[in-house]
């Protein structure tokens, strides 16, 4: 199982030092990958009265594309998107950024994707948050086949490509797409097209539910269940035993990856973050997994 981190993108702010010496201390410290979210903008709440969202207009995020073109020059680490909100997106254009990122890093890339809840934002982007599952599907169809032949012609419901594609194209080919999931019709999709998921969950019955229902699209489309990849994510509480038990746990379950999420733990600064990762490091005997 690779151990990665969530990059703690609501308590950096606009530090470009922050996150220079984040991802160089990731890296020593032996992690795997780095797993970015994805939020281009935020809600006023005093515009959007009643405004429930987990962030809003004050959250700080990096865009992930730009934040790896950065971090791809300053450690070998995977960079992955967890998740890029891609209906809101052109198709195209993702295609394009992915491709960069996966060259950048010399195929250390998996883009995370998934339908996001956040319709200010779409309407922000120019996009429609009522269509947006079937947009998905046809999205994932159509990056592959950028990220895969020189010229291509596409006509779906959502995208035209007419004898053009990508140059230069990735070093994976494809790229490893991955998709959130928290609903039965979102396992359903991760079945059917994903190369691995995002469960939102903790280890138990309710992700063996997820599990099983991921599994069944799989085989329903003439896939193999065994070779998608899952990733975990486990929360730092400052108690090692509870992280290591909780990291047991998704080992046992299945889990390709987990990331060591340490965002609203009460960390004030880069340091602590850094020095909570540290501890985790240890806990975890990241620098000698495999």
């Amino acid at each position: 199982m690779r151990i990665g981190v969530v990059f703690p993108q609501t308590e950096l702010g606009a530090d470009v030092g922050a996150v220079r010496a984040y991802g160089q201390r990731v890296e020593e410290l032996g992690f795997r990958h780095v797993l970015a979210y994805d939020h281009v903008v935020g809600a006023d709440p005093a515009v959007h009265q009643g405004w429930g969202g987990p962030y809003d207009v004050r959250t700080t995020f990096h865009e992930p594309m730009v934040l790896f073109g950065y971090l791809a020059a300053l450690t070998s680490l995977e960079l992955v998107t967890g998740i890029i909100i891609l209906p809101q997106r052109q198709t195209a254009l993702v295609a394009k950024q992915a491709a960069e990122v996966d060259l950048l890093t010399s195929g250390r890339f998996r883009l995370g994707v998934g339908l996001g809840w956040n319709q200010v934002e779409y309407e922000a982007l120019g996009q429609d948050f009522s269509t947006r599952g079937k947009r998905i599907d046809e999205q994932v169809a159509l990056l592959r086949r950028l990220w895969t032949e020189p010229s291509l012609t596409f006509e779906g419901t959502f995208d035209r490509v007419t004898g053009a594609g990508l140059a230069p194209l990735p070093v994976q080919r494809p790229i490893p797409v991955w998709f959130g999931a928290q609903s039965p019709p979102a396992y359903r999709r991760a079945g059917r097209l994903a190369d691995g998921w995002f469960p939102q969950m903790s280890p138990g019955p309710k992700l063996d539910e997820a599990k099983a229902m991921v599994a069944e699209a799989a085989t329903q489309a003439g896939r193999d269940p065994a070779t998608l990849g899952m990733e975990g994510r486990v929360s730092w509480t400052g108690d090692a035993e509870e992280l290591r038990e909780a990291a047991r746990q998704w080992q046992e379950s299945g889990a390709t990856h987990v990331a060591i999420n340490t965002m609203r733990a009460g960390l004030r600064s880069v340091d602590e973050h850094l020095a909570a990762l540290e501890a985790a490091a240890d806990a975890l005997e990241v620098r000698k997994a495999d």
